[in-house]
């Protein structure tokens, strides 16, 4: 299921509304067990780290929504590859969770991207995530396993238990592994966007930084593709973090978009940039 944002509010009285970084903070080291980067030789340079930010009050899992807004117009595209644990006989009845023609715009149009995966996605379509996973226009962060909410009361979505909430997440890192993804980032989007401190809370073992957006671009099941665009161009701003997916059954739409988003941003002067760079310009450290 794909689904707008609307769970702000639980977290962001964890830092005045307006500022970048919901927990506020230098960096800190993510969980190692997640990052995808095997040991280094003896004698060799250790492998660089991706930005994270520290964590928040009382240790609790950062959330982060933007980047700066005055270094520069940089904006992450971002995309959720949605599916629920338990949609395997949707998918074997044909229906497509995949967009591998949405890839392929990005590819063509050299915009990088980052990829919200669920575990169960990576299960379905691993060459598409190994692909990804090594391609290096892109990165790959952690959307859970199941795509089962993280709160109650998210848009109907199957909600995963207290105590089995840090297991999915680990679930997908693993689903990621066993396609070939080498190195997954440290991110982690909630699904729905639904998340409370409980949720925060229970993932601070993990070592993630939770990855939110400011721009919403309505694609989830729209069918026009004008609209989303006009959504889109008018919710930039420096730094932004936009939402969108690469469901083709969900949002059929959001290819054609991308054809028009993608040029207009161009026009006005925006430089695409994955969500780990605007992460680092925002104090993220390695």
């Amino acid at each position: 299921m794909i689904i707008p944002v609307r769970r702000f509010a639980a977290t962001c009285s964890l830092c005045a509304l307006g500022v970048t970084l919901a927990a506020c903070g230098t960096a800190s080291t993510p969980h190692t067990a997640h990052q995808g980067h095997s040991a280094p030789a003896t004698g060799s340079a250790a492998p660089s780290r991706p930005p994270t930010l520290a964590p928040g009050p009382a240790g609790m899992t950062p959330v982060f929504t933007n980047g700066p807004r005055t270094q520069g117009n940089t904006v992450a595209l971002t995309f959720d590859a949605d599916m629920t644990a338990d949609q395997g006989p949707r998918a074997a009845a044909g229906e497509h969770f995949d967009n591998p023609q949405l890839i392929a715009t990005l590819r063509g149009f050299k915009v990088p991207a980052t990829v919200f995966m669920t575990g169960r996605w990576a299960d379905e379509y691993p060459k598409e995530a190994r692909d990804l996973g090594r391609d290096p226009l892109f990165e790959v962060a952690n959307h859970s396993y199941s795509h089962y909410a993280f709160t109650d009361d998210c848009y109907g979505l199957p909600i995963v238990p207290e105590d089995k909430m840090r297991s999915d997440v680990e679930r997908a890192y693993t689903a990621f592994k066993k396609a070939g993804i080498r190195d997954a980032m440290p991110y982690f989007r909630f699904p729905g966007g639904c998340y409370d401190q409980r949720a925060l809370r229970t993932l601070s073992a993990v070592g993630v930084t939770a990855v939110q957006w400011d721009v919403v671009s309505g694609d989830a099941f729209a069918t026009d593709a004008d609209a989303v665009a006009q959504q889109v161009l008018e919710g930039v701003k420096p730094g932004s973090v936009v939402v969108m997916h690469c469901t083709r059954s969900a949002a059929p739409v959001t290819e054609k978009a991308l054809r028009t988003i993608v040029p207009e941003l161009r026009k006005k002067g925006f430089r695409f940039v994955k969500v780990s760079e605007l992460i680092g310009a925002a104090g993220g450290r390695h």
